[in-house]
Protein backbone atom coordinates (compact mmCIF):
# COMPACT_ATOMS: atom_id res chain seq x y z
CA UNK A 1 0.00 0.00 0.00
CA UNK A 2 1.25 3.35 -0.93
CA UNK A 3 0.57 6.28 1.23
CA UNK A 4 0.71 9.99 -0.51
CA UNK A 5 2.51 12.74 2.27
CA UNK A 6 3.05 16.49 1.93
CA UNK A 7 4.98 19.19 3.49
CA UNK A 8 3.83 22.53 3.93
CA UNK A 9 5.61 25.62 5.42
CA UNK A 10 3.84 26.97 8.71
CA UNK A 11 5.13 29.42 10.82
CA UNK A 12 6.75 26.94 13.64
CA UNK A 13 8.14 25.00 11.23
CA UNK A 14 7.70 22.17 8.33
CA UNK A 15 4.35 20.38 8.93
CA UNK A 16 3.79 17.00 7.68
CA UNK A 17 0.71 14.95 6.85
CA UNK A 18 0.05 11.46 5.11
CA UNK A 19 -2.90 10.32 3.87
CA UNK A 20 -4.33 6.95 2.91
CA UNK A 21 -6.32 6.26 -0.55
CA UNK A 22 -9.62 8.06 0.86
CA UNK A 23 -8.00 11.08 1.95
CA UNK A 24 -8.24 10.59 5.66
CA UNK A 25 -5.48 11.69 7.98
CA UNK A 26 -3.14 8.54 9.26
CA UNK A 27 -0.16 10.49 10.41
CA UNK A 28 0.80 14.10 10.89
CA UNK A 29 3.07 16.36 12.60
CA UNK A 30 5.48 19.62 12.63
CA UNK A 31 8.54 17.79 10.58
CA UNK A 32 9.42 17.17 7.31
CA UNK A 33 10.24 13.48 8.11
CA UNK A 34 7.57 11.30 6.83
CA UNK A 35 9.17 8.19 7.68
CA UNK A 36 9.11 9.14 11.34
CA UNK A 37 5.67 9.73 10.80
CA UNK A 38 4.93 6.59 8.88
CA UNK A 39 6.40 4.70 12.00
CA UNK A 40 3.85 6.22 14.41
CA UNK A 41 0.94 4.81 12.22
CA UNK A 42 -0.69 1.07 13.47
CA UNK A 43 1.05 -1.71 12.03
CA UNK A 44 -2.63 -2.81 10.27
CA UNK A 45 -2.33 0.68 8.45
CA UNK A 46 0.96 1.45 7.95
CA UNK A 47 1.46 1.73 4.47
CA UNK A 48 5.08 -0.16 2.61
CA UNK A 49 5.50 2.65 0.52
CA UNK A 50 5.53 6.89 0.49
CA UNK A 51 4.61 9.02 -1.86
CA UNK A 52 5.25 12.70 -1.86
CA UNK A 53 2.87 15.16 -2.99
CA UNK A 54 3.03 19.02 -3.14
CA UNK A 55 -0.34 19.50 -2.17
CA UNK A 56 -2.84 16.79 -0.48
CA UNK A 57 -5.99 19.12 -1.65
CA UNK A 58 -8.60 19.73 0.70
CA UNK A 59 -5.84 18.19 4.48
CA UNK A 60 -3.01 21.01 3.13
CA UNK A 61 -5.89 23.51 2.92
CA UNK A 62 -7.19 22.84 6.53
CA UNK A 63 -3.20 23.57 7.56
CA UNK A 64 -2.77 26.17 6.04
CA UNK A 65 -6.23 28.10 6.89
CA UNK A 66 -5.30 26.72 10.52
CA UNK A 67 -2.09 28.31 10.72
CA UNK A 68 -3.38 31.47 9.05
CA UNK A 69 -6.30 31.96 12.01
CA UNK A 70 -9.33 29.71 10.77
CA UNK A 71 -8.93 27.04 13.88
CA UNK A 72 -11.66 24.65 13.10
CA UNK A 73 -10.66 24.42 9.56
CA UNK A 74 -8.88 21.34 11.22
CA UNK A 75 -12.47 19.58 12.47
CA UNK A 76 -13.63 18.34 8.99
CA UNK A 77 -10.81 16.53 7.52
CA UNK A 78 -11.29 12.62 8.69
CA UNK A 79 -8.69 10.55 10.72
CA UNK A 80 -8.08 7.36 10.38
CA UNK A 81 -6.10 5.77 13.81
CA UNK A 82 -6.51 2.68 15.36
CA UNK A 83 -5.88 0.84 18.60
CA UNK A 84 -7.68 -0.42 21.45
CA UNK A 85 -11.80 1.31 22.17
CA UNK A 86 -10.92 3.09 24.96
CA UNK A 87 -8.19 5.17 22.67
CA UNK A 88 -10.02 5.48 19.65
CA UNK A 89 -12.99 6.96 21.59
CA UNK A 90 -10.51 9.19 23.43
CA UNK A 91 -9.13 10.28 20.23
CA UNK A 92 -12.77 11.41 19.03
CA UNK A 93 -13.35 12.86 22.56
CA UNK A 94 -9.93 15.37 21.70
CA UNK A 95 -11.67 16.21 18.43
CA UNK A 96 -14.75 17.66 20.39
CA UNK A 97 -12.37 20.38 22.55
CA UNK A 98 -12.94 23.21 21.61
CA UNK A 99 -9.78 25.45 20.42
CA UNK A 100 -8.61 28.14 23.18
CA UNK A 101 -10.44 25.98 25.64
CA UNK A 102 -7.92 23.62 26.67
CA UNK A 103 -8.69 20.98 29.47
CA UNK A 104 -6.43 19.06 32.23
CA UNK A 105 -5.71 15.40 32.19
CA UNK A 106 -8.07 14.74 35.08
CA UNK A 107 -10.68 16.09 32.94
CA UNK A 108 -9.98 14.80 29.60
CA UNK A 109 -10.19 11.39 31.66
CA UNK A 110 -13.69 12.52 32.94
CA UNK A 111 -15.19 13.86 29.56
CA UNK A 112 -13.60 10.27 28.09
CA UNK A 113 -15.71 8.09 30.43
CA UNK A 114 -12.94 7.24 33.28
CA UNK A 115 -12.86 9.86 35.48
CA UNK A 116 -10.15 7.75 37.48
CA UNK A 117 -8.19 6.92 34.77
CA UNK A 118 -5.84 10.18 34.21
CA UNK A 119 -2.75 8.13 32.98
CA UNK A 120 -5.15 6.59 30.02
CA UNK A 121 -5.73 9.50 29.44
CA UNK A 122 -2.50 11.11 29.00
CA UNK A 123 -1.30 7.50 27.15
CA UNK A 124 -4.32 8.52 24.28
CA UNK A 125 -1.93 11.88 23.63
CA UNK A 126 1.09 10.40 23.58
CA UNK A 127 0.46 7.60 21.16
CA UNK A 128 -1.92 10.21 19.06
CA UNK A 129 -0.42 9.64 15.28
CA UNK A 130 -2.32 12.81 14.01
CA UNK A 131 -1.12 15.91 15.62
CA UNK A 132 -3.22 18.90 15.06
CA UNK A 133 -6.14 17.19 13.61
CA UNK A 134 -6.47 14.96 17.02
CA UNK A 135 -5.12 18.16 19.02
CA UNK A 136 -3.81 16.70 21.98
CA UNK A 137 -1.91 19.70 22.29
CA UNK A 138 -5.41 21.11 24.20
CA UNK A 139 -4.87 18.92 27.31
CA UNK A 140 -2.75 20.58 30.17
CA UNK A 141 -0.96 19.15 33.62
CA UNK A 142 -3.36 20.68 36.43
CA UNK A 143 -1.93 23.89 37.44
CA UNK A 144 -1.90 24.86 33.52
CA UNK A 145 1.49 22.99 33.08
CA UNK A 146 2.15 22.12 29.59
CA UNK A 147 3.16 18.23 29.91
CA UNK A 148 4.82 16.64 27.26
CA UNK A 149 4.28 16.91 23.55
CA UNK A 150 6.18 14.82 20.60
CA UNK A 151 6.88 18.16 18.86
CA UNK A 152 8.06 19.86 21.49
CA UNK A 153 6.68 22.06 23.97
CA UNK A 154 7.56 25.36 22.34
CA UNK A 155 5.21 24.00 19.44
CA UNK A 156 2.77 23.23 22.17
CA UNK A 157 2.76 27.00 23.60
CA UNK A 158 2.49 28.13 20.35
CA UNK A 159 -1.02 26.03 19.42
CA UNK A 160 -1.96 27.60 22.29
CA UNK A 161 -0.95 30.52 22.22
CA UNK A 162 -2.59 30.63 18.77
CA UNK A 163 -6.23 29.43 19.65
CA UNK A 164 -6.59 32.15 21.78
CA UNK A 165 -5.16 34.30 19.43
CA UNK A 166 -1.82 35.76 21.15
CA UNK A 167 0.97 33.65 19.46
CA UNK A 168 4.05 35.23 18.13
CA UNK A 169 4.69 35.20 13.99
CA UNK A 170 7.40 31.89 14.72
CA UNK A 171 8.18 30.21 17.79
CA UNK A 172 11.46 31.40 19.58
Amino acid sequence: MTTDFATSDTPIGPFTALVDADGAVLASGWTADAENLRQLIHPSLRPSELRGRDDLGEVTRAITAYHRGELTAIDAIEVRQKSGEFLIHAWEVLRKIPAGDPVTYTEYAAISGRPDATRAAANACARNAAALFVPCHRVLRIGGALGGFRWGLPVKRWLLDHERGEAQLTID
